[in-house]
């Protein structure tokens, strides 16, 4: 070689994708690199004879591609992948995802899963991706170290968090990671305000102006299920994308991850704010989220990028199979067989991927004076031949549709190699494994521990559990008609303090292991005297294992109790409880609440409706934290019967779902 100008690397003899704005494809090319930048894009012949470089690469039978670019994760969840598949999302994240975090994430956990996170993302030619997690100053940390360049937004959300006990401090930590980092080399610091579901207007109006104060971007999910859709629609009478507009979040630089039910309108809100929408198959997918219109969003002037969302729920950082499976259920779940076409499918991962981050001005694509963010992939794989040439467009078929990540041999970051010949050279892959290994052991202990307890895992989904009284004093009787409950209730001994009407509709889940108590979901319709429905509330009750005593007149059960309000569909305590039988009981209860000889008690008017009775239940109950009192209550029972006029022969002792579950259930 002729001494040139000098140059740290050169890249030679590859096919060069430079993704510049003429999409040129050189067949014989290279790429010169001095320090973190590129110098020079061209034919190798005329580079090598122009350079002088201290190390020259050989890309021979290997495409040269910018940096690959994952626009949308949370990439410490690695170290959750694979915890808790094939559930649905609020199920997934509520009841394993969250209380795990809160067991066991803190800097220790994000350093380590970031480590894992980059050592993937390395081998599979990522050089850049955009987090979303908590504590992401020791993200930034661990991407840093590892040598890759990353968009580092540290979570805000309405509740306390892993790192934080109000939105608030989730905003004074972004506050301090944007000033700590601005104009670091490779790490971009942001904001992120989790979704317009788990923010107040106040936190997205502090997030948006702190993203404006300092120019950074502002990562949010938006519009990822038809469900957060008409939960906005039904709290703020608009859809998510209006909502987030109305409230000047869109004048930030914003990146909104999925975007998978939006309508055209929205589509066109976002292109006129510049929003970068990042379009997240796999994890959509597996979840049942829905499927994003990207073609359409790119017809309609869009920025779209690629993301493969947290590990978790992928379950990894392979943005190869990202773009594949992209360009493939474009076309398969709009019936269009030429949506999003290889090439750009390859665009949504190289300059439209740095786009939607607003960072296209340092990445992205091959141009001279950009970062040298540069991955050489290996075409001579048996899965990828034979090779054509025949169309300028054939390579990105061939990566597209044909490459796997484990194809990629050499990935450079910022001008340094940080893998070649496939040997990761910025992190030890040994020790991360054994350390990884260890964490897993005792995640695994946590779960195991809290699926044998009913109550670790009410307690884990945050329902605001109330212990109950431990005593429970009660009988039933079955009456033919209602008038004889009415009449004692007018004995000059009784003193009805309130009464309600309500429809009561109860489902019990029921246990092979009766030691581990059982579960009630109960909606109360109240009615008012009209019989309209006045209010509804819905409760979750775990009842343990009863320890029972009979009395002549009553039953004394004692049991641990706890209550909570049930803030979910009964489908997802089905789902996350997974009972091995099930009751259901509805009925229409009047109640009434007395006092007889200055002691409390419940009266229960109950008509059966399902399973279908004739008549009625009259019920008489009390709670009690108190031993002595439970026996003083079981010994009034006796006389409430008799003021009643009902024969202590007549009496069941048994709860409903017992006597129903031998019965008719």
């Amino acid at each position: 070689m002729a001494e040139g100008r000098k140059v740290d690397v050169l890249c030679t003899h590859g096919t060069v994708l430079t993704m510049n704005p003429g999409r040129d494809v050189l067949e014989d090319g290279a790429v010169a690199i001095a320090g973190d930048s590129i110098v020079a894009v061209g034919d190798t012949d005329a580079l090598t004879a122009e350079y002088s470089a201290g190390r020259t690469v050989d890309c021979r039978d290997c495409a040269i591609i910018p940096g690959l670019i994952n626009a949308h994760t949370h990439v410490p969840m690695t170290l959750l992948r694979g915890l808790a598949d094939d559930l649905r999302l609020d199920v997934w994240l509520y009841g394993y995802i969250m209380p795990v975090e809160r067991e066991f994430v803190g800097v220790g956990f994000c350093r380590l899963g970031t480590f894992l996170g980059c050592a993937e993302m390395i081998r599979s030619g990522v050089s850049t991706f955009c987090d979303m997690y908590y504590y992401e100053e020791s993200i930034a940390e661990a991407a840093a170290e590892a040598g890759m360049r990353s968009i580092c937004a540290q979570t805000v959300l309405k509740f306390p968090s892993p790192d934080a006990n109000s939105y608030e401090e989730s905003l004074g930590q972004a506050r301090d990671l944007i000033q700590r980092w601005q104009g670091h080399p490779l790490v971009i610091p942001g904001v992120a305000p989790h979704a317009v579901y788990t923010s107040t207007p106040e936190m997205l109006a502090a997030s948006t102006q702190l993203a404006m104060d300092y120019d950074v971007p502002l990562h949010i999910h938006v519009s990822e299920t038809a469900l957060e859709v008409e939960e906005n629609r039904k709290q703020h009478n608009m859809r998510v994308v209006p909502y987030l507009e109305r409230h000047h979040v869109l004048d930030a630089k914003v990146v909104a991850a999925h975007c998978v039910h939006i309508d055209e309108e929205e589509m066109d809100i976002l292109a006129t704010h510049g929003v970068g929408a990042v379009h997240c198959p796999s994890a959509n997918l597996k979840l049942a989220s829905g499927v994003a219109a990207v073609q359409k969003m790119l017809d309609r002037g869009m920025v779209v990028g690629i993301g493969t969302d947290g590990p978790a729920s992928n379950n990894d950082l392979d943005m190869f199979e990202e773009m594949h499976l992209a360009a493939l259920v474009a076309k398969g779940s709009f019936g269009n067989p030429t949506a999003l076409p290889a090439r750009a499918a390859f665009e949504l991962v190289t300059i439209g991927g740095a786009r939607a981050l607003h960072i296209d001005d340092i990445t992205g694509s091959l141009e001279v004076g950009k970062r040298a963010d540069i991955a050489v992939v290996d075409l001579t794989r048996t899965h990828q031949l034979p090779r054509f040439h025949r169309h300028v467009d054939s390579v990105y078929s061939q990566l597209v549709y044909a490459t796997k990540s484990t194809d990629v041999r050499d990935l450079m970051v910022n001008g340094r190699f940080l893998m070649m010949n496939r040997d990761l050279l910025s992190l030890d892959e040994e020790s991360l494994h054994q350390e990884i290994g260890g964490l897993a052991r005792r995640v695994d202990s946590f779960l195991i521990t809290r699926e044998e307890n009913l109550l670790s895992k009410l307690l884990a989904i945050g329902e605001g559990v109330i212990p109950q009284e431990t005593f429970e004093i009660q009988v039933k009787v079955q009456l033919s008609e209602r008038d004889v409950v009415t009449a004692a209730l007018e004995h000059p001994d009784l003193t009805v303090t309130r009464s309600s009407i309500r429809n009561q509709y109860d489902t019990y889940f029921l246990f092979k292991d009766a030691s581990r108590g059982r579960l009630r979901h109960r909606e109360d319709e109240v009615l008012a005297a009209d019989e309209t429905i006045e209010s509804a509330f819905y409760t979750i009750t775990l009842m343990g294992p009863a320890h029972e005593r009979e009395y002549d007149n009553s039953i004394l059960l004692t049991r641990s109790r706890y209550a909570a309000p049930a803030g979910r569909s009964l489908r997802f305590y089905r789902e996350y409880f997974q009972p091995d039988d099930e009751c259901t009981v509805a009925k229409r209860r009047q109640r009434y609440h007395v006092v007889y000889r200055n002691t409390d008690f419940a009266i229960n008017l109950d008509h059966m409706r399902e399973p279908a009775e004739d008549g009625y239940f009259l019920e008489i109950k009390s709670r009690t934290w108190s031993a002595k009192d439970a026996e003083h209550k079981a010994s009034l029972i006796g006389e409430l019967l008799a003021l009643f006029g009902i024969q202590t022969d007549d009496v069941l002792k048994s709860e409903y779902v017992k006597f129903i579950k031998d019965g008719a259930c």
